[in-house]
């Protein structure tokens, strides 16, 4: 392989790290993960003979194992790498979007949470972002602070929330003293928390308070009135 070509692969790699696939071109696209499969030749021509004979960057790995293995250049590996590409992404959705524990009361929440908070030694501050079932999505520890105070960000809480598409939310953290009460600055970040999120349309369910093998809710205390 020449130094040019050496060198191109670089670049492609370093635009890739630096932004993603914004600005490539579909034989672009295809030369990146050829030079995965191919490690000493000049892709490109062969990024384009792909497009060419297939007609589209889709129909490429849309195409059946052997037609294409069956084009001049492309070997078993780069023929694989292709083809697994569209059914990767499938595996990944069918993971990602698989249904979690369903989160429709505040006795399930705290079954939950407790097993993740409740054996904390220091405060964390955490999001259960929910979809419209109230299926768990994702649970995400957003702070975590030290033995007896946390400093939560809402800007940490909102990203977390908006990045996981949650039409709902549980927050909760945990109180290691055992004594689950919530403080000024829990209620006051609780009705912030809930503003700052309504007006996204996320509803905010409850916060709850682990302490051990004790809890509070908001929800259940009129705290989210």
């Amino acid at each position: 392989m020449t130094d040019g070509a050496a060198g191109h692969r670089q670049r492609l790699r370093e635009r890739y790290e630096k932004a993603a696939l914004d600005g490539f071109h579909d034989h672009e696209v295809l030369e990146l993960l050829l030079t995965y499969a191919i490690p000493r030749r000049d892709v490109k021509p062969l990024a384009k003979d792909l497009l060419a004979h297939f007609g589209s960057f889709s129909a490429v790995l849309d195409a059946h194992l052997e037609d294409l293995k069956l084009l001049p250049g492309i070997g078993s590996h780069a023929a694989v790498l292709l083809n697994i590409i569209p059914r990767l992404s499938a595996r990944y959705q069918q993971d990602r979007w698989r249904q979690g524990p369903t989160i429709d009361s505040t006795r399930a929440a705290v079954s939950f949470l407790s097993a993740r908070l409740g054996v904390q030694r220091n405060e964390v501050f955490c999001l259960l972002a929910l979809n419209s079932r109230n299926d768990l999505i994702a649970a995400e520890e957003i702070q975590r602070g030290s033995v007896n105070r946390t400093a939560v960000f809402p800007r940490l809480v909102v990203e977390a929330s908006v990045k996981h598409r949650a039409t709902a939310v549980i927050l909760a953290h945990n109180h290691p003293s055992g004594d689950p009460q919530p403080s000024l600055a829990d209620r006051q970040i609780t009705t912030k928390l809930k503003k700052l999120l309504s007006e996204l349309d996320i509803v905010v369910h409850d916060h709850i308070i682990i302490a051990g093998p004790n809890y509070f809710s908001f929800a259940e205390n009129g705290g989210l009135a």
